[in-house]
């Protein structure tokens, strides 16, 4: 019965994930403060793994509906034309740049991430967070604007940098990751369609990095029901977030 409303939880979990990942709000934030009502049956340090990796499902939507424009190589003309043509330059250059958007938070991360677990990772420092970036959201909307950059293969190394630094505050819980690099690509002139879609596939080498330090510091000891919580929220997370990306796109 215990493991039915575990895994049950874990629809809930899945669902607030790939509802909250896509939007300025914080899903790691809005997953703690649902602790405080859906109580799991799992140890704590599993939760502060399973917290990280759900978030998987959701990543995978994106690469599913974004594969064509995110894949570099292009299988039709390597064959005859040479390595040049093998390659989409274009999208390899995209994600050079988004390599360099993540080394800030990866570094960062890395170096804190014990310190943080300890520390910031309540319900009061998330419930602050939350009105601190909703505040700035309405600021930020209201100040007159016209986008300098309108698409990706525009995104300039300097921007994607800057993308980066204000990716290092969602380390921070309560701080959406897609909230603080939408805020940081309006701020150095993107438009809001161009910020929105290099956050997204920003999150892709972000979440794969932050999932693995974890599953690591858990170790790979897992039990039956633990396997199952974590594959049925990823699984959860991942059909929502197909309908929400669509959605917000």
């Amino acid at each position: 019965m215990e493991l039915f409303l575990d895994l049950l939880r874990s629809v809930i979990y899945g669902i607030i994930e790939g509802i909250t990942e896509w939007l300025p709000i914080s899903s790691t934030g809005h997953m703690i403060l649902a602790e405080q009502v859906l109580k799991f049956s799992l140890s704590a340090e599993f939760m502060e793994m399973f917290r990280v990796v759900i978030q998987l499902g959701a990543i995978l939507a994106v690469v599913v509906l974004y594969f064509k424009k995110l894949w570099p190589f292009c299988m039709d003309n390597g064959r005859d034309s040479g390595l040049a043509k093998f390659i989409r330059w274009p999208v390899m250059r995209l994600w050079f740049k988004i390599i360099v958007a993540c080394l800030p938070a990866a570094v960062l991360g890395l170096l804190l991430d014990d310190w943080m677990d300890a520390h910031l990772y309540n319900s009061v420092v998330v419930a602050i967070m939350l009105i601190v970036y909703g505040i700035a959201f309405i600021l930020i909307e209201r100040r007159p604007r016209v986008p300098t950059t309108t698409k990706l293969s525009r995104i300039t190394y300097k921007q994607a940098i800057i993308v980066g630094l204000w990716q290092v505050l969602a380390l921070i819980p309560g701080t959406s990751r897609s909230g603080a690099t939408i805020i940081g690509g309006l701020l150095c002139g993107m438009s809001r369609a161009c910020a929105s879609q290099f956050t997204f596939f920003l999150a892709i080498p972000v979440m794969l990095g932050a999932s693995g330090l974890k599953v690591l510091k858990y170790g790979l000891n897992y039990t039956a029901a633990q396997v199952g919580v974590m594959a049925v929220g990823m699984v959860t997370a991942f059909v929502v977030s197909l309908f929400c990306i669509r959605f917000l796109m």
